[in-house]
């Protein structure tokens, strides 16, 4: 069978999402589709809109065919170790064929140089690098901007790091290279809306970020921009009051776990550095509101953007510490492949992954006792203390829920 890898977070599906999957099955001809989706929260250090049992459904009833989580150990990263995760779970599946991947340049051509070279930069560049990096630049800027000027790069090669969709491509090639995966990376047109656009330019295809914001403002317009099947699920996780969930419902645990940790304690936390600690603990009690929102603004400086203080934020929500998380921890990988859900199609791949998968096939958190699945428990629990109804068979549904079944 020829199969096709998809690394999506679905947060939630729309439209877009549903042309990656038809444009992805006409450019491979593949006989199935396998996702990898992040579970409670995604990488922007946001917790997902709605849980990841209802998004690996929407996934489903669009057409894909086995959904693995991603481990909250890749997930909340920056685009590097993100991208490591999903391909080191997609190859260890030992059936993909293809990974198909949106991007703004729309075709392979410069994204496997620009891919190579940041795999293989000369340490020349890498000392520009760091230079710019000094400045505030974030590193895929101060990458073009040395590569540029060393002549490594074209400037229309250069341009391409400049838009998130590419980054993430870059990534995604760079990840295949390290891992010596034989999976093919390709790549379609990201068309119509951008990654951020917090307004729809289109009448049918619109950016999830601003299908969240809608969500929240505006439910009554979000029906144009979903398939029925995903406002199905939508409505009915509202009505239950499951979602949707957002960074400012977790703002009390948030609070009590700063307020209640020593700067020592805090300083434990993955990618707590350069004393930021320190002026979590000062400007608490000085926020205008509390929200998590504000208290990101007044963090904010060159280096610590808000992507990357959200992800921080994160961290210390879902208990990430730096002995869990260092790089040579995370180089080794995912420790098993989690089943969120399967179609029928999808149930004859997991019986083929039994003789081709290199790691453990979890159907149950209760099967795996690795350290990446309490960290993916601790994510599922926190995103649903942001839920307006609390359920002791939500907040811990990793223990409860079997993977979906879509027939």
């Amino acid at each position: 069978m020829n199969i096709a890898g998809v690394i999506v977070e679905y947060n939630p599906f729309h439209y877009g999402h549903q042309l990656h999957l038809d444009r992805t099955r006409q450019l491979t001809g593949c006989d199935a589709i396998v996702a990898v989706m992040s579970g409670g929260f995604t990488q922007r250090g946001e917790p997902a809109s709605f849980s990841k049992w209802a998004r690996a459904e929407m996934a489903l009833r669009a057409g894909c065919d086995v959904v693995l989580e991603l481990p909250s150990a890749y997930a909340v990263q920056p685009a590097e170790w993100f991208a490591y995760g999903a391909v080191a779970v997609l190859e260890a599946t030992g059936i993909v064929d293809q990974l198909v991947f949106g991007s703004e340049a729309g075709t392979m051509e410069h994204l496997n140089d620009v891919a190579m070279l940041m795999e293989q930069a000369p340490p020349a560049l890498n000392d520009a690098i760091r230079a710019q990096l000094k400045q505030g630049m974030s590193y895929p800027a101060a990458l073009g901007r040395a590569a540029t000027a060393s002549g490594l790069l074209s400037t229309e090669a250069a341009a391409m790091l400049q838009q998130p969709n590419n980054t993430l491509g870059l990534q995604y090639i760079r990840a295949i290279h390290q891992l010596g995966s034989r999976i093919i990376p390709l790549t379609i047109q990201r068309e119509q809306s951008g990654y951020h656009d917090l307004k729809p330019t289109h009448e049918q295809i619109a950016s999830a970020t601003s299908i969240r914001h809608m969500l929240l403002h505006e439910p009554e317009r979000v029906a144009s921009y979903v398939p029925p099947t995903t406002l199905a699920i939508m409505q009915r996780e509202m009505a239950a009051g499951r979602g949707p969930v957002q960074m400012d419902s977790l703002w009390l645990p948030l609070l009590q776990l700063i307020a209640t940790s020593s700067p020592t304690v805090l300083a434990d936390y993955y990618d707590m550095n350069e004393g930021i600690e320190h002026r979590l603990k000062r400007l608490l009690p000085s926020l205008r509101e509390a929200s998590v929102s504000q208290l990101i603004d007044s963090l904010k400086t060159k280096r610590y953007t808000r992507a990357r203080l959200q992800r921080l934020l994160a961290h210390l929500l879902l208990g990430h510490r730096r002995e869990l998380l260092h790089e040579s921890m995370l180089r080794r990988g995912p420790g098993y492949l989690r089943v969120l859900g399967f179609t029928d199609r999808g149930r004859s791949l997991l019986k083929q992954m039994k003789t081709t998968a290199s790691l453990p096939i979890i159907m149950r958190a209760v099967d795996s006792d690795h350290p990446q699945m309490t960290l993916d428990i601790q994510a599922t629990v926190m995103q649903a203390a942001g839920f307006t109804v609390q359920q002791m068979r939500d907040i811990y549904s990793d223990y409860y829920y079997p993977p979906v079944q879509v027939r």
